[in-house]
């Protein structure tokens, strides 16, 4: 993954409250053992009707918004089941971040652990940042992640996020990455432990080798 100062691009209106993880991504692609293929899955039910056909009136189906990058949202965004695949499928659909008045605990989670950047701001600023993006013509939204700032062609508002999400992002990692960044600090402490405690070192193996000669 690669550093990141900022994520800009055109943003999609999706003010749906408690918007869930089942409706993100539906159960029937959850069927695989990796993560490709979702997304297709994404927002499916709400992107096509029950004859698979593409509905017309659906932000995302609708082609001033083609290749959105950031999505507006409503209230309790990602709600529901702890699926991961609902913050894959909007990674692999192309969506770096959502903007929303408040998510799912765990989904926010999943979330910035996946480089999936979810900026919470109230919902009088969400409003003003609807009223941008609602138009193709002024749908353009910079987020700053140093800033901790969303910014609409008319709008300017401020979000939290925790020093170590922040670090994460500008460094380019997810939680894998970011946990082997301290891979020396860990194995100094590992190597210490065993220098005061010796005898506890590979116990399970010494017992079985013992009970092995009895």
């Amino acid at each position: 993954m690669s550093e990141r100062r900022t994520i800009a691009g055109m943003a999609a209106p999706l003010p749906i409250s408690n918007l869930d993880t089942d409706q993100i991504m539906p159960k029937q692609f959850l069927r695989g053992i990796d993560k490709v293929g979702l997304a297709k899955g994404l927002l499916f039910d709400l992107r096509f009707d029950a004859a698979g056909q593409a509905r017309s009136d659906f932000v995302l189906n609708r082609p001033e918004y083609a290749g959105c990058r950031i999505l507006i949202g409503g209230e309790n965004f990602g709600c529901g089941s702890s699926r991961e695949h609902a913050v894959w499928g909007l990674l692999q659909y192309g969506i770096q971040a959502v903007v929303a008045p408040s998510f799912g605990e765990i989904f926010y989670s999943n979330s910035m652990n996946n480089q999936l950047l979810l900026a919470p701001v109230p919902q009088a600023a969400v409003d003003k940042l609807l009223a941008d993006v609602g138009h193709p013509m002024t749908s353009w939204v910079t987020i700053d992640i140093e800033e901790c700032s969303v910014r609409s062609r008319n709008h300017l508002v401020q979000f939290c996020l925790s020093a170590r999400h922040q670090r994460m992002f500008l460094d380019g990692l997810d939680v894998v990455g970011a946990s082997l960044s301290y891979q020396e600090t860990i194995a100094a402490f590992a190597r210490a432990h065993w220098a005061r405690q010796p005898w506890l070192r590979a116990v399970a193996a010494t017992t079985r080798k013992r009970l092995n000669h009895a």
